[in-house]
């Protein structure tokens, strides 16, 4: 044993350290959850950052002095004027948790391993699919990311619905899956993941509030077959990435029910809404779904990244990846809820589940309700003080916390507004008071807000146009 290890794992020293971070992350929340102080962000273009952070590595300033400089140096998510990419400014008990899961550090792929965290994600998932509306054939699973969720999702899809034996002997068939044009790139990254081309995912159009065109599903599943192609899916997004609008579920099951095709729901962002009593209806008829994805990481106040698999026939996801571990476990036909590596892409798994499970044991699933209907009517807020001011255009009506407008002032030519559009964006981060992102629609860029702090008030969001019409004008 040295002294060098010794030192590492001082108990006392990590006491010292601890206190001091606690306090340097208890400022933090005061300051930007209720005092206003700090910026979101300090912008650093990318090689004066890399400069810094090599600089640091060579200077003596202790634990307390770093800890400080990651903060500075790093987006602040609960900010009151971050309203950029959906990412949650977790709630302390969740990071809390998270703590004891990084020093813990116990795999969660197999019971043996983590036998706390596998039962606590057991009762996250009962509880999850009692929400939706399943019965008790359903089950699910957590994992890392709506990415990695949705590709196990359609890899499930495709060996409940061919009888080809892929696993052993690869893919003979020519499948796709249908989306809307609107679906996040994961979808399409999973399908060519999968080694289906480009044709293994057929895009439907979207209308003009940019929701799937269900009644050209029809068409464009005869064209596919027609081109000896073998759908076998259809994926609903519950919402979309860009504007936050949601696909007609309803009518998305009862085509896949017709056509006999697995429907799988990306509810990664808007699927946390089956919390909130005043917006369930967006995901009306989501308990027809085969899968769905829900991330507890965008809207459920739960560090990155925690993500919910859910399969309305549980028996499905164990035979995603039909393969022995001999030395974990004995046979590859049994179905043990309990150990989890049976079914998901990790071999070895995080303790996510206790971020989840510390939530619901401290406030219960009413929390879940709060934040995103709070969320949700911030949305619709902003909405309507948009509309309100001529020298912005709303992209449309938005049905969640995510929002798409751009300044027009007096100008009328596509190209000088989407410049305008773009030079106002980069100057919001340069100054770092506000953070939001953009989108392309229709080959239009408009400014693309996602309201993701409870704290945000009608106060700040005009603030923000204020802002804008000042940039704008410089």
């Amino acid at each position: 044993m040295t002294e060098l290890l010794k030192t590492a794992y001082n108990t006392e020293k990590f006491k010292e350290s601890g206190h001091q971070l606690i306090d340097i992350l208890t400022r933090y929340l005061q300051n930007n959850l209720f005092d206003n102080n700090d910026t979101v962000i300090k912008w650093k273009e990318p090689n004066e950052q890399l400069e810094f952070w090599k600089a640091k590595l060579k200077d003596n300033s202790g634990t307390s002095d770093l800890f400080s400089s990651i903060i500075s140096n790093s987006i602040h998510v609960h900010n009151t004027k971050y309203l950029g990419h959906q990412i949650s400014p977790p709630v302390p008990v969740s990071a809390l948790a998270g703590l004891i899961s990084s020093l813990l550090n116990n795999g969660s792929a197999i019971y043996e391993m983590g036998a706390t965290s596998v039962v606590m994600e057991k009762i996250i998932i009962d509880n999850l699919c009692k929400e939706i509306g399943y019965n008790e054939k359903s089950d699910g699973y957590l994992t890392s990311g709506g990415t990695l969720a949705n590709l196990t999702a359609l890899l499930a899809a495709r060996q409940a619905m061919i009888d080809e034996d892929i696993w052993e002997n690869g893919q003979q068939t020519k499948l796709a899956v249908m989306v809307s044009e609107e679906a996040h790139y994961c979808i399409d990254r999973a399908v060519r993941i999968m080694g289906w081309g480009s044709e293994g995912i057929i895009k439907i159009p979207v209308t003009n509030e940019f929701v799937m065109q269900t009644d050209l599903l029809e068409n464009y599943y005869q064209e596919a077959i027609e081109k000896g192609i073998k759908v076998i899916a259809v994926v609903g997004s519950a919402c979309s990435t860009s504007t936050g609008k949601y696909d007609n579920i309803s009518d998305i099951a009862k085509f896949c029910k017709q056509k006999k095709l697995w429907f799988h729901v990306d509810g990664a962002h808007g699927g946390a809404a089956i919390y909130s009593k005043k917006y369930k209806y967006l995901l009306k008829g989501i308990e027809k779904a085969d899968s769905i994805v829900i991330d507890y990481h965008k809207m459920l106040m739960t560090p990155s990244i925690t993500t919910a698999l859910i399969f309305k026939n549980g028996n499905v996801s164990y035979n995603t990846f039909s393969q022995k571990a001999q030395y974990l476990w004995e046979s590859a036909d049994e179905q043990e809820w309990y150990n989890l590596a049976r079914r998901t892409f990790e071999c070895t798994k995080l303790m996510m589940s206790i971020q989840i499970y510390s939530i619901i044991h401290s406030y219960g699933n009413q929390l879940f309700d709060d934040f995103v209907t709070t969320l949700y009517d911030l949305g619709k807020t902003f909405a309507k003080i948009i509309t309100k001011n001529i020298n912005f255009e709303l992209a449309l009506i938005p049905d969640s916390n995510i929002v798409c407008f751009r300044y027009i002032g007096n100008n009328q030519n596509k190209e000088d507004l989407n410049e305008k559009n773009n030079k106002i964006r980069k100057a919001l981060i340069e100054n770092g008071e506000f953070y939001i992102v953009q989108t392309k629609l229709k080959g239009l860029i408009y400014l693309r807000v996602t309201i993701m702090n409870p704290f945000t008030t009608g106060e700040e969001l005009n603030l923000l146009l204020n802002k804008i019409e000042m940039l704008a004008n410089n």
